[in-house]
């Protein structure tokens, strides 16, 4: 199945169960993975229409993750897969976003997918 992977892409958002860690601006990363609706066996034609334009998708996410304080990761994730979903040709999407807030881990990741018509 053909795919569009982006890595570790950075972003900010004001997230966390306490006031005190929401008041403060927090650095993310967000892992993509973008089955588009249309495969490339057809005519892709070198043209970036034909595909998932991954730059518009990237601030995409990066406008939607500082859009709002959030509580959970869980909860932006599952916006952001929502929202992947009904705004660009994909069929299929999955969502990697990762905290950096234990001291003793490198981080705390959620990990979901969604296919159109799920989320």
């Amino acid at each position: 199945m053909d795919r569009i992977r982006l890595k570790q892409l950075r972003v900010t958002a004001h997230i966390g169960v306490g006031d005190e860690e929401r008041r403060r601006a927090q650095s993310l990363e967000v892992d993509l993975e973008l089955v588009p609706a249309r495969g490339w066996d057809g005519a892709l034609g070198d043209d970036v229409a034909l595909t998932v334009d991954y730059y518009t998708v990237s601030e995409w996410v990066r406008e939607e993750t500082a859009a709002r304080p959030r509580r959970l990761i869980e909860t932006l994730a599952l916006e952001l897969a929502s929202g992947l979903l009904g705004r660009f040709g994909l069929r299929e999407v999955e969502v990697v976003v990762r905290k950096f807030i234990l001291s003793d881990a490198a981080s705390v990741e959620v990990v979901l997918r969604r296919t159109r018509g799920d989320a």
